[in-house]
């Protein structure tokens, strides 16, 4: 096993409040033999404010078919990943977003078509349930995939000739990876994602670099930082592009699967980027057409980006 494996593996394992354990627990019931793993992740683990907060929670099962049954929403999950569901348990609220192992492995990887899992999974998380070792171990091998990425996809737009730190590269990181969402963030938030754990970031930094180092090595390459530049900006054009055509249309589909799909978008936009946004009754009648007339207003605001 990789220093990195171990590094997440270790993490994943810290203990949580009693009662995230307890939803977990609930979430994956919901799902029977299909529910492979629960992690929890997000700013309510960061900060470890629970009540009045939106927990942010991803069920990994072991394929569609099983957790849905003949569906249309096993279509919906497979074509536009991840469905997302609210749910609720002992005071406290959350969101459950539901892949399959697969695509929870892949969309890890830099093949993915958005940054949307990658950039969440390079970042801390809980494996708060999970269905046996097998699971626990492939929700490790998806999430090592994450970081590994995140540096692929950073390394060539860094300066060149500069010398920077570590955690240089991951704010870099992060700041690129919120560029590519439409996201109700403040300008310094990647700097105080890594800030509010830095030594979790100095740790994990030469670990991503050993699997990455070794994996260029086995395929007889070395990493060529400047030669890369241009198709790696290339890259990042396209993420941007898929990344907010792709939060449009996952709000779109949530209107059909989440319940207050559109007061939770208010909610998170309000505070974020500190406005104060009323959803009239008219938007929850008419989520999507409610959604496309908030959306442009707030981001010639400035409130999402």
């Amino acid at each position: 096993m990789s220093e990195l494996r171990s590094l997440i593996a270790e993490e994943l394992a810290q203990p949580v409040d009693a009662r995230i354990t307890a939803f977990a627990a609930s979430i994956a019931a919901q799902y029977g033999g299909a529910s492979r793993a629960v992690l929890f992740y997000g700013s309510c683990l960061r900060t470890t404010e629970l009540e009045g907060q939106m927990l942010d929670f991803y069920l990994i099962v072991s394929d569609y078919e099983a957790a849905y049954g003949k569906s249309w929403l096993v279509r919906a999950n497979k074509r536009l990943p991840p469905n997302v569901f609210p749910a609720a348990h002992d005071g406290l609220v959350a969101k459950v977003a539901v892949l399959s192992e697969k695509d929870f492995h892949n969309l890890n990887r830099i093949t993915a078509s958005a940054v949307s899992v990658w950039a969440r999974f390079a970042q801390p998380s809980r494996l708060v349930w999970q269905a046996d070792a097998e699971a626990k171990a492939r929700a490790v091998e998806a999430i090592e995939g994450a970081s590994v990425t995140l540096f692929d996809m950073t390394f060539p737009m860094m300066a060149v000739d500069t010398k920077y730190k570590v955690s240089d590269l991951w704010k870099r990181g992060f700041e690129l990876t919120y560029g590519a969402e439409l996201r109700a963030e403040r300008k310094d938030r990647s700097d105080s994602v890594v800030d509010s754990d830095p030594r979790r970031y100095a740790r994990f930094g030469p670990a991503v670099m050993a699997v990455i180092t070794a994996r260029d090595k086995a395929q007889g390459k070395k990493l060529k930082i400047v030669a890369s530049r241009e198709a790696v900006e290339k890259r990042w054009r396209q993420l941007r592009r898929n990344g907010k055509f792709l939060t449009l249309a996952r709000l779109a589909k949530a209107s059909a699967t989440y319940a207050g799909g559109i007061d939770y978008l208010a909610w998170k936009i309000n505070r974020h980027a500190g406005t104060d946004y009323v959803i009239k009754p008219w938007q929850r009648k008419w989520p999507i057409l409610g959604a496309l007339v908030m959306l442009p207003r707030l981001i010639a605001g400035g409130a999402i980006k």
